[in-house]
C-alpha cells in the first residue's frame, strides 16, 4: 500500500496538543499526524486514534523523549506500529523505511535553497510523502509536484476551507491542519 491508497480525506488532522486528540478521533479525517506526546503517553494516544480506525504518522522531531538514532525508530516499530513516521530528518527515513513504516519528510520552503535542498534530500532518502511548509504556496507546490514524483502535503499557515482547496487545487495529494475546525470538511 502508499500514501496515496490511505487517503480518504484530504485534510489531514494534526494534533499540536493533546486536548485535541478527541476531536481528530471524531473527525472525518482518516489519517492524523500526531505532534505531541512523550514515551509515557505514547501507547495510550496511539491506542486511542487506531480503535477510532486512524492511519497515524508521528513527527517523532516532536515526541519528549525520543532521540534521533536507529534503536529509537526500532522500537517505535515494533512497540507503537504507528502507519509511519514524519521527520525531517532524511537518516531517520531510511531507519524507519527499513522497519516497513511509511515515511514522510518534512522540508521547510523558506528560500529557493531551501526547496533545492528539499528536492535533493527527498531524493536521496525517497520518503513516501513530502510534507512541505508552510502551505500557502500553490506556485510553489505546483512546482514541486513538477520535479520530485512523490506525493506532497503541505501544510502550516492553513486557516481556511478556501486555503485547502488552492493547495489541492495545486496539486497537494492532501493538506495537513493543526485547526480542528478544519477537520471535518469532507475534502
Amino acid at each position: 500500500m502508499n500514501i496515496v491508497d490511505l487517503v480518504q480525506s484530504q485534510v489531514i488532522a494534526s494534533i499540536k496538543n493533546e486536548k485535541d486528540i478527541d476531536k481528530a478521533i471524531t473527525s472525518s479525517s482518516n489519517i492524523v499526524f500526531l505532534l505531541t506526546g512523550n514515551l509515557l503517553n505514547m501507547t495510550e494516544h496511539l491506542d486511542r486514534l487506531k480503535k477510532a480506525n486512524k492511519e497515524i504518522f508521528i513527527h517523532i522531531d516532536f515526541i519528549e523523549g525520543l532521540s534521533n538514532t536507529k534503536s529509537a525508530i526500532k522500537y517505535i516499530a515494533k512497540s507503537w506500529n504507528p502507519t509511519g513516521i514524519i521527520t525531517t530528518k532524511n537518516s531517520l527515513i531510511k531507519y524507519a523505511k527499513e522497519e516497513g513504516l511509511m515515511t514522510i519528510q518534512r522540508i521547510f520552503l523558506i528560500d529557493k535553497g531551501a526547496i533545492k535542498k528539499g528536492i535533493d534530500m527527498c531524493q536521496t532518502c525517497n520518503p513516501d510523502a513530502i510534507e512541505v511548509l508552510p502551505g500557502l504556496m500553490p506556485s510553489i507546490i505546483d512546482r514541486l509536484t513538477t520535479q520530485v514524483n512523490l506525493p506532497i502535503i503541505a501544510g502550516g499557515l492553513i486557516s481556511s476551507k478556501e486555503e485547502i482547496l488552492q493547495g489541492l487545487e495545486a496539486g497537494a495529494l492532501a493538506i495537513s491542519s493543526g485547526d480542528p475546525a478544519l477537520w471535518n470538511l469532507d475534502i
